[in-house]
């Protein structure tokens, strides 16, 4: 045993031995500043790579970087495996063709095009019934009946931001927009204004779009009553596969861009119309804030659902919104307990990097 873990803390390859410059970046990154040549290339500068780095790399370039979204979930056009070592069958750009081929012999492993579980790019019976209109009510009344409610209570803090308000100092700034201008957001209608907010101000500052020539303000806010609200972070349990599960289709709507809206606000509207003050709903940016991948399987099935730690996991990837029915300011539901100007001083990206051609 002591041997066998030995010899995975061996260097196999350096960040020098590549040649594609996305690759030799992530390597650089990820690589140990280990004293001494590589093995392979002898460089003396290179971060080293044992083998489970190197898979690393190859995950985050040939599996991330070849990941496409579709209009509901996403799925990677490459995989690899170690039953595909020696028989690789992509068509990488000639600059990485010897890079493929170190990785495949350091870590014993072979790529291939990858045919994804159909439930990955949106085969999911609940989600197929709620894009049809005359199924969605259905879906909608299993969704009320199967997450649960979560009560905010009056000493919980939340944020609201604002770009560029008229009168930054006035409480009436942060409540929900005008009724007449309600129905461009995720969750409000026509005649139906949502007051988004959140505890994670990074999210809020993605969510309004913000960039760094904006004048940006935040309230604090706080409910002035015990709020109820309808959990859709809530991770279901279900004795169901992915193709059928409930979970997976809320999961994928709120990672879905503007043509899920039409969804997303006939929930909100049936969850108002059932007694709730709102709605707690994951954030789009979550897996920009958090790092995650969307829709992460092993051997096809997702680990949302059958990681051994699956509701943590789960959770981890998620950061919670809140969706605010009416004008709760106006209404006298929420308060604000200050506002204050936002100054972004600094902004950081984290990517990797993925082949052109495959």
């Amino acid at each position: 045993m002591t041997t066998k873990i030995e010899d995975e803390e061996v260097p196999l390859l350096c960040s020098d031995c590549f040649v594609d410059e996305g690759l030799k970046i992530d390597a650089m990154h990820s690589g140990l500043e280990q004293d001494g040549p590589c093995p392979n290339c002898k460089s003396t500068s290179g971060r080293k790579l044992t083998k489970a780095l190197i898979n690393g790399v190859a995950w985050r370039f040939f599996v991330g970087g070849t990941t496409i979204r579709c209009k509901y979930g996403a799925a990677p056009v490459i995989q690899f495996n170690e039953h595909r070592y020696g028989r690789s069958d992509i068509s990488p750009s000639p600059w990485l063709k010897n890079d493929i081929k170190l990785i495949e012999e350091a870590a014993k492993i072979g790529f291939f095009h990858y045919g994804p579980r159909l439930w990955m790019v949106g085969e999911v019976e609940p989600l197929k019934d709620l894009q049809d209109p005359a199924t969605r009510p259905n879906i909608i009344e299993l969704i009320l009946k199967e997450y649960p409610e979560r009560s905010l209570s009056q000493d919980e803090a939340f944020y609201r931001m604002r770009v560029c308000p008229e009168r930054p100092d006035d409480p009436a700034e942060y409540d929900s927009p005008p009724i007449h201008l309600a129905g461009k957001g995720r969750l409000d209608a026509p005649g139906f204004p949502v007051m988004y907010g959140s505890q994670d101000i990074d999210v809020c500052v993605h969510e309004c779009r913000a960039t760094a020539e904006d004048d940006l303000y935040v309230a604090t806010l706080k409910p002035l009553r015990t709020l109820r609200l309808l959990d859709l972070t809530h991770v279901l349990k279900e004795d169901v596969t992915e193709f059928e599960s409930l979970d997976m289709a809320i999961h994928m709507l709120f990672l879905a861009r503007s043509h899920s809206y039409d969804i997303s606000r006939s929930i909100s509207i049936a969850a108002r119309d059932a007694g709730f003050d709102g709605i707690i709903y994951p954030s789009f940016f979550s897996l920009i804030r958090t790092g995650g991948h969307p829709f992460e399987t092993t051997y096809g099935l997702s680990l949302r659902r059958y990681h051994p730690e699956a509701e943590e996991y789960a959770k981890a990837f998620t950061i919670p919104n809140f969706a605010l029915f009416g004008r709760p300011i106006e209404a006298g539901s929420v308060r604000v307990e200050c506002m204050n100007r936002l100054v972004l001083t600094q902004v950081g990206y984290r990517a990797h990097f993925g082949p052109v051609t495959y």
